[in-house]
């Protein structure tokens, strides 16, 4: 018998029909083990010793694993082609090997890029042993990422509170985003004007541009203005033009590459609106495979990879099916070739491409995500190996008599389409194109001048990132692994660092704030330069060039003294470094040649960063007797929320008359109602949840939120009060000091009686100690057949009927106190109902004391599970 190991159950399945009953293919589900999340689980004193932990979930599964190694001859290590999937290899060998079940059986390593049955069994025709220089590549990626990240975020938690974590390459990402939103504030734009005239010389209408004004070449900012724009607008109307050159030169359009998983998310983004990440969890479908013909095949190769190599196989079958589509003149006389351009690429895997050409997206009956993802993998590639589009672009040059005036018009045409006819490469940003045909005109040829227009344009700043100009960004800089790029995106919009604003990313101001002292206190860290030459160092580590524990020290020891140094920094002396770093942003200047930090209510004060449990804010200096604070960031940015005290009235309680407000504070916004009468007097006050941002805050919302905490009811068990609020972690239920989660922060106005029982009831079941019990919420009677007690129970995903050992969920649309009798024994009937068997076993139970050969069978079966124990230890 031989065991196979792979990653996903779904691909054991698959695989397991394409081998036969000689084999038993088992799934690890991912990672087995990783580093505990806690300080010490990478040891730089011992030589960068790495204490693994295996999963909760795994453990189960590699004991099934163990077993199968057994009873079997041959275990072959079938996880993913790449340097994660190698990782997995090692880690199940490793675990294999402690629990002492491979003895002399043969241990092999093999990979596949597809999961079709050609693939597999010619994989399993050519195995290897575990790349070991690839284990250790990921061994100081892991290592670096972890000390990095341990040794970072505690330093932030003290120096900057509010702050969520750091990494080695997220931070990077997140300087990027904010880079680029400098550049942005910074930016100023400026004015020009362009002058179009539409000319014909017995043809049809076509537009010049004036390129040439008083015998000079015309530059973008020399028509500054409207009075210089129409200046020329007259000089073009007082001339007559004729042609001076027409230039007509042939171009071509190549095709682009077929697919890494860089570029594939970058056009799933364009052109499908995908997120990176659902851009992976697709492909990863479409690579374990869908079922055709009754059996399961993988539609495209492996969907993480650096390279754009296609094997030649495959080339020869694409080239087929294009000449069989559109022509032999479409076909390439020589197939098409690529090579990576970006820094850092891994070539060693395929482009990411179907796993047979010939099955057309149309043919297949895939739905949703898989079907659109598909096609564009489908289209690209075979587009990779279509003829180049030729086009021809023609140059019309017209001058007046004297040549003091010039215009210039540019036209560009398609004279064979090409892979256009198949597929075109969507754009990140939109971009001007050139004209379109233009007429056949001679030189000297008079033209006609009918209307010249003036335009007025301003210059733009560049862009936000989408996720797709992001990637690519990242790809050229060679910061991080395109696989990673999802996973590091997600990270940075869980930690509240960024957000999406039509599709692309805008630093919040917590993010802004990290990314500043970290420049200021760690700058060589997130220098693009640094990350991109540790990640050709890793490759290096991969290649076998270098020795990994190498090049940990050598990182080590200068990131660790840093880390130290900047440990004895006081809070007070960062918050300065800060205040400066970020001047611009959080302090702009008033133009009115004011103090843009002076206080705006004690007018003596200085404004600076503060810091509390919540986050940063900016307060006056003169605090406690100046209050005055505000969020952090540009206050003209803030008016939608508040005025730049930070308070804005939204009307007044029709109770009491009070002026009800929303206020922004040191730890947040929040609403007031009425202003403290006397020292000792403390105005109602609620924080705001995240649901509600302060911009949608009205007097109703206030009201609501000011109303908290509601009283939902009392017990029916004790008469006492359950009351929803709103706390420190979220909405809650209480009842004598049991406090229930609600899922969402709506539920605390809307959640009624029996909910509230039924949740606290799950609370209680469920707390430190009790686990293992389950709250009775009401005795229906005993089974007339079995005599069991039949209960209602507050279980942990619902409530339940529970009667002997048969437990039947009670329906969504009914009230656990509600339940019947009637309705319960219904309800165990269609689980299957009580065994008649039952009362007897109880019968028999009760009589084994009183027998002693019960005694003596009871202690041998106490030995029993010990030797189980040792056996399986």
């Amino acid at each position: 018998m031989n065991l196979v190991i792979v990653e996903s159950p779904a691909k054991a399945k698959t695989i397991n029909k394409y081998l036969g009953k000689d084999y038993t293919v088992l799934a690890s589900y991912g990672h087995v083990r990783d580093l505990p999340s806690k300080d010490g689980s990478v040891k730089p004193d011992e030589d960068f010793a790495m204490s693994w932990e295996v999963d909760a979930k795994a453990s189960k599964r590699l004991s099934d694993i163990a077993d199968a190694a057994r009873k079997s001859e041959r275990v072959i290590l079938a996880t993913d082609p790449d340097r994660e999937g190698e990782a997995i290899s090692w880690h199940v060998l490793e675990v294999l090997n402690k629990k002492k079940v491979l003895k002399e059986k043969v241990v092999e390593r093999v990979t596949f890029n597809a999961i079709t049955k050609a693939s597999v069994q010619e994989a399993m025709a050519a195995p290897r042993q575990i790349d070991m220089e690839l284990v250790e590549a990921y061994l100081a990626r892991r290592a670096l990422d972890y000390l990095v990240g341990f040794t970072l975020s505690p330093v932030l938690w003290r120096k900057l509170p509010g702050a969520r974590s750091a990494g080695r390459v997220q931070s990077v990402a997140l300087k990027i985003i904010v880079d680029r939103e400098l550049e942005i504030e910074k930016f100023k734009s400026e004015e020009y004007w362009t002058v179009d005239a539409e000319v014909s010389a017995n043809s049809p209408p076509f537009t010049a541009r004036l390129n040439v004004l008083n015998g000079k070449k015309l530059a973008k900012f020399d028509l500054e203005n409207a009075e210089k724009a129409e200046a020329a607008r007259k000089a073009i109307s007082l001339s007559k033009f004729a042609v001076e050159s027409v230039e007509q030169k042939p171009g071509k359009r190549t095709p682009p590459p077929p697919f890494t998983t860089s570029t594939l998310q970058q056009e799933a983004a364009r052109k499908l609106g995908f997120s990176a990440q659902r851009t992976m969890q697709t492909a990863q479908k479409l690579y374990e495979g869908v079922d055709i013909g009754g059996e399961t095949t993988g539609l495209i190769t492996y969907m993480r990879t650096d390279g754009v190599f296609i094997d030649p196989a495959a080339i020869g079958e694409i080239r087929k099916a294009v000449g069989e589509r559109f022509g032999s003149a479409y076909v390439p006389s020589e197939p098409r070739l690529y090579k990576v351009k970006a820094k850092n690429a891994q070539e060693a895997h395929e482009a990411i491409r179907p796993t047979s050409i010939f099955r057309r997206p149309e043919t297949l009956r895939l739905e949703g995500d898989q079907a659109r993802l598909y096609e564009l993998i489908w289209k690209r590639t075979m587009a990779a190996q279509m003829e180049a589009a030729r086009v021809e672009k023609t140059t019309i040059d017209l001058l007046n008599h004297d040549k003091s005036i010039g215009l210039r018009s540019t036209g560009q045409v398609i004279t064979f389409d090409g892979y256009l006819a198949l597929y075109e490469e969507g754009k990140d940003d939109e971009t001007d194109e050139d004209g379109g045909r233009l007429p056949q005109l001679r030189t000297g040829t008079l033209v006609d001048v009918h209307d010249i227009k003036p335009a007025q344009h301003f210059t733009e700043p560049p862009p936000r990132y989408s996720e797709a100009s992001l990637v690519k960004r990242m790809e050229e800089l060679g910061i991080g692994r395109p696989s990673t790029y999802a996973s590091i995106l997600s990270v940075l919009r869980d930690r509240d660092y960024v957000r999406m604003d039509k599709n692309r990313f805008i630093p919040e101001d917590k993010g802004r704030l990290v990314t500043a002292f970290l420049d200021q206190f760690f700058s060589r860290y997130v220098q693009y330069d640094f990350t991109a030459d540790l990640e050709e160092k890793l490759d290096l580590v991969s290649a076998g060039d270098l020795n990994w524990k190498a090049l940990l020290r050598e990182f080590w020891q200068d990131f660790h003294a840093k880390a130290g140094e900047i440990s004895e920094f006081r809070v007070s002396e960062v918050l300065d470094r800060l205040n400066d770093a970020l001047a611009p942003h959080i302090f702009p200047d008033k133009g009115d040649g004011s103090n843009p930090r002076a206080c705006p209510t004690c007018g003596t004060g200085q404004l600076s960063l503060k810091t509390s449990r919540f986050g940063a804010f900016v307060g006056c200096s003169n605090y406690p007797e100046c209050k005055y604070t505000r969020p952090v960031g540009n206050p003209e940015n803030a008016s939608e929320v508040a005025a730049a005290s930070g308070d804005r009235e939204l009307g007044r309680d029709p109770e009491t008359g009070k002026v009800v407000a929303l206020k922004i504070g040191r730890f947040g916004p929040y609403v007031q109602l009425g202003e403290a009468e006397s020292k000792d007097d403390k105005p109602k006050r609620s924080s705001l949840p995240k649901a509600w941002p302060p911009a949608s805050i009205d007097l109703d919302r206030a009201l609501k939120l000011l109303s908290l905490p509601r009283k939902v009811g009392d017990h029916p068990e004790d008469g006492k009060p359950i009351t929803a609020a709103l706390g420190r972690f979220g909405p809650f239920i209480e009842h004598e000091k049991t406090y229930a989660n609600l899922p969402s922060f709506d539920e605390i106005f809307e959640v009624g009686l029996n909910r509230a029982v039924v949740l606290l009831a799950e609370k209680r079941a469920n707390a430190k100690g009790k686990a293992s019990t389950v709250a009775t919420l009401k005795e229906l009677g005993a089974h007339p057949e079995s005599g069991d007690a039949i209960q209602v129970m507050a279980g942990r995903y619902g409530p339940y009927v529970k009667c002997g050992k048969v437990n039947a969920t009670i329906p969504k649309d009914t009230a656990p106190e509600d339940v019947t009798l009637e309705q319960a024994l219904a309800l165990i009937e269609a689980k299957g109902g009580v065994k008649k068997t039952a009362a007897k076993k109880t019968t028999a139970k009760k009589a084994a004391p009183a027998k002693k050969p019960a005694t003596k069978k009871a202690t041998t079966s106490k030995k029993a599970p010990a030797k189980k124990a040792k056996a399986e230890a």
